[in-house]
């Protein structure tokens, strides 16, 4: 099942309405940073020995206690989803708040506590033996720009619903509303009679702070969600690493597919949150004999279709050179098509939602991972010069990818090829993350390091158990 963009605003509309019935969220709206925070420290070296002796005391915790914790930070998360949404947008300038406000909703909705945590038992002659699965102790967790809380929630529920703590190291440019993030879940823990200092960050964080996360003897596993730097980062730090990073997701439509339904589909997953998530289409490849067909039912989604001018002065709008090297313009992430347009000239009405063109695979605007409400389409000659191009621009990074067709030998073919975390067929990218689509959510998609959609499974360690000639009763 797909979602459209009427049904997702009138989503927000619902949670927002809910919202204002006899809402009582726990952060002051008043204040954007309460005086203290919870949690957050002015020295990294403070901050991970409160995570430290948090963990301690939840580890002897049993599952029903972890739980109960968890359901109150879901609570809190949706009662605070609006002011994380506004707030996050706010300090960032990226985003859409309606959206962000939806990615609360389903991060407090559907991402697993402990009922993902198993035990694997034999039973026989020689008695009992269970693998069961025990918590790293204390995860350094790096969290992006673009899902600022969303990220902390989600990690957070996983990692505590496994037993450990967590030290996060935030993104500078989203220090503020991360943090008050961290405040929410610690405040979520003490109001049930859990410790405080469970999850911990520092009040201003830089690569220096990263770093000694990084190497820190007390932390046992890493964890980053970002771009490529920091996850090679923590990659090479010698310690367990689980990296989610970047991805150039593609979206490949052949002759055979519902041609307007997957205009419609590619545009809602495009546009969700101004195109942030990594998951999310971010170019168009396109079988030339329907390649017209599917730009015109996407104009008919609110698609603005840029001409040959218009798309030069968005790559001079897009991209700046720094030190000597071509880098996306930040000014121009997350922003709506609407603004980017205005960038270069253009003035258009709220309908407008992404922008089109056609263009080489090697177009800048193509070839290079936006974060923006652009669609470059590549025609090519028949499914099997589709499959080569969508590899190609996928990059190696096994990340997302999604594709539309009534073929299923095409759609098994370019699933073996493409061979990514994350592969979605006729339907919108979030459908992904459980949004209109089955399974559960998360915002750490370790494509990288091979675990795929993490939950708190993920952040346990296994641990065999053996009673000998004993507890079998068969």
């Amino acid at each position: 099942m797909s979602i459209s963009e009427q049904e997702i605003q009138d989503m927000v509309q619902n949670v927002l309405q809910n919202m204002s019935k006899g809402e009582n969220p726990t952060i002051n709206k008043t204040e954007t940073k309460p005086k203290k925070l919870m949690g957050i420290f002015e020295n990294i070296e403070d901050a991970i020995a409160a995570a430290k002796a948090a963990q301690k005391e939840i580890q002897p915790m049993p599952l029903e206690f972890r739980e109960k914790i968890i359901v109150n930070i879901r609570k809190k998360t949706l009662e605070n989803a609006k002011l994380f949404a506004e707030l996050g947008v706010k300090e960032t300038g990226m985003g859409n708040i309606g959206h962000k406000i939806l990615k609360h909703q389903l991060v407090a909705e559907k991402t697993p506590g402990t009922e993902d945590l198993t035990t694997i038992a034999w039973s026989g002659d020689r008695g009992l033996t269970l693998i069961e699965q025990g918590p790293y102790g204390v995860i350094g967790a790096v969290c992006p720009s673009t899902n600022p809380t969303e990220t902390v929630i989600c990690n957070s529920i996983g990692m505590l619903a496994a037993g450990n703590s967590v030290v996060f190291a935030p993104h500078p440019s989203a220090k503020n509303v991360s943090n008050l993030a961290i405040d929410m879940v610690n405040r979520a823990s003490t109001e049930v009679g859990g410790p405080q200092n469970l999850v911990v960050a520092v009040e201003e964080p830089a690569m220096e702070v990263s770093k000694i996360i990084f190497g820190h003897k007390d932390i046992s596993l890493l964890v980053a969600t970002g771009g490529p730097g920091v996850v090679t980062s923590v990659l090479s730090s010698g310690k367990r690493a689980m990296g989610a990073g970047a991805g150039n997701p593609p979206v490949l439509v052949d002759e055979t597919a519902n041609i307007p339904k997957a205009a419609e589909d590619i545009v809602n997953g495009a546009t969700f949150d101004n195109n942030l998530p990594c998951i999310a289409e971010k170019e168009v490849v396109a079988v030339k004999s329907i390649a017209d067909e599917l730009m015109y039912y996407m104009e008919q989604a609110g698609c603005y279709h840029a001409n040959e001018e218009e798309v030069a002065n968005l790559i001079s709008a897009v991209f700046i050179e720094k030190n000597g090297k071509k880098m996306l313009n930040r000014q121009c992430v997350g922003r709506s098509a609407k603004m980017l347009l205005n960038k270069i000239g253009v003035t258009v009405g709220d309908e407008i939602r992404c922008i089109i063109f056609k263009g080489e695979k090697t177009h800048p605007l193509i070839a290079e991972e936006l974060m923006m409400p652009i669609l470059g389409i590549v025609e090519v000659r028949d499914i099997d010069e589709g499959i080569e191009v969508s590899v190609e621009l996928e990059q190696g990074n096994r990340h997302s990818a999604h594709m539309h067709s009534t073929n299923v030998n095409n759609l098994t073919k370019f699933g073996k090829a493409i061979d990514t975390a994350i592969f979605v067929k006729n339907g919108p990218s979030y459908a992904a993350l459980g949004f209109g689509g089955e399974g559960y959510a998360t915002f750490t998609i370790a494509s990288r390091t091979g675990e795929g959609l993490t939950s708190a499974k993920n952040f346990t360690k296994s641990r065999r158990c053996v009673m000998c000639d004993a507890l079998s009763i068969r």
